[in-house]
């Protein structure tokens, strides 16, 4: 299987992990020798309720019995894809009651930006200097590091970066401004939440000026930062949001949620203004709606913020030099991108899943499921201490 792997299946770094993977459950993975691999990373933030859940599994099977792929998106009404709309149109502010799913969270970043253009009938967009929205090429014009995306240009012209945290540059948005686009807390930069009401000003500049604010829920979204969506946190509302990963609950699935009256404008001049064959896929949108049940019905999103005060907590050590990000969404800091991956590969051999961000060499993400227990949490710490205690 490995040689088949590397033989067959593109990969897309030089030296991928290459985990043979064999089963999950809850917060751990086995691979084809028996190891166990207690998981910090959740799939990229994706697997909100852990590995092999219940619920999920159940939702799917379900679906399954009944039907898959019927129709393209939005022809036919299905019951998964419409509940699960209704449920998370229900958890935004009012008049945030239009819900467009997708295949990712990238696709969500595509759709947002075409909406905002047609919407305003303007062509700018502004998005933050590292910023990480997707990798197609119109989320990738919106990705604000010129290292990841040189090599792809030409990309989509009008884009204006700011930097993120930066009061004084908000006065790059003006009434040519069809957008601007934010994580409401940048990932890949380094978990680097935003400060002094930042994301508030934002908005207010936005409104002085006629621009939609859309903030980037990818993975700040479904509970991780301890409210349901990242942005409840900060004061401020935004005009569409963006989301994806935790959302199906480990499937792959995003969404555009925006007014009604905003989103009609995909519908006429020109008619399918925006189209995808398997958004909202029935089995798929079925994961996402047990995903956000179990969420909603219990107490993961509370326990999130305890969560995170025991990782503080526990990761006491002269070698961190931060933890940044808030809930279950956090980076460790250190001097240097070697000692973080070294601290990667290292707990990596002693069966903890770690992984690195985007744009921060020095950072190593700790995105572990919502569900992850008090025991499982302070093995990990106990496992990351232990390494920093053998560089040392």
């Amino acid at each position: 299987m490995r040689a088949k792997f590397f033989s067959h299946q593109a990969q897309t770094s030089e030296h991928p992990l290459a985990i043979e993977v064999d089963w999950a459950k809850g917060s751990y993975l086995f691979d084809k020798k028996g190891k166990k691999y207690l998981d910090f990373i959740a799939g990229v933030s994706a697997n909100t309720l852990g590995h092999n859940h219940p619920a999920i599994n159940d939702a799917i099977i379900a679906q399954l019995t009944k039907y898959s792929h019927v129709m393209v998106y939005g022809e036919f009404i299905q019951e998964a894809p419409v509940e699960l709309a209704t449920l998370l149109a229900a958890q935004t502010p009012s008049n945030l009651n239009s819900v467009y799913l997708t295949n990712s969270g990238t696709e969500a970043t595509e759709a947002a930006i075409k909406l905002a253009k047609r919407v305003t009938g303007r062509s700018e967009i502004i998005a933050a200097k590292n910023a990480y929205h997707g990798n197609t090429q119109g989320a990738m014009s919106v990705c604000g590091n010129e290292q990841k995306k040189g090599a792809y240009r030409p990309l989509i012209p009008g884009t204006t970066f700011i930097q993120y945290n930066d009061l004084q540059d908000l006065a790059k948005i003006t009434e040519h401004t069809a957008a601007v686009i934010l994580e409401t807390i940048q990932g890949g930069a380094g978990f680097i939440a935003p400060e002094d009401l930042y994301l508030k000003k934002v908005k207010a500049r936005c409104e002085a000026t006629g621009t939609l604010l859309i903030l980037d829920e990818i993975q700040t979204g479904i509970g991780r930062t301890g409210t349901f969506f990242g942005f409840e946190n900060y004061q401020v509302v935004p005009d569409m949001i963006i989301t994806g990963k935790g959302l199906g609950g480990g499937m792959p699935i995003g969404a555009l949620i925006a007014k009604q009256a905003d989103m009609a404008a995909f519908q006429t001049d020109p008619p399918l203004g925006h189209i995808t064959t398997f958004g909202g896929h029935p089995v798929i949108a079925a994961a996402g709606l047990a995903t956000l049940k179990t969420l909603l019905n219990g107490d993961l999103m509370a326990k999130t913020l305890v969560k995170e005060q025991l990782i503080r907590t526990q990761l006491q050590h002269p070698s961190i030099l931060e933890i940044r990000g808030k809930g279950l969404l956090l980076a460790l800091i250190f001097k240097d991108a070697n000692t973080a991956s070294q601290v990667i590969l290292k707990c990596l051999e002693k069966g903890l899943l770690l992984f690195w961000l985007l744009f921060e060499g020095r950072a190593v993400r700790i995105t572990p499921p919502l569900t992850i227990n008090e025991s499982e949490i302070k093995e990990g710490c106990r496992i990351i201490l232990e390494v920093l205690d053998e560089l040392a």
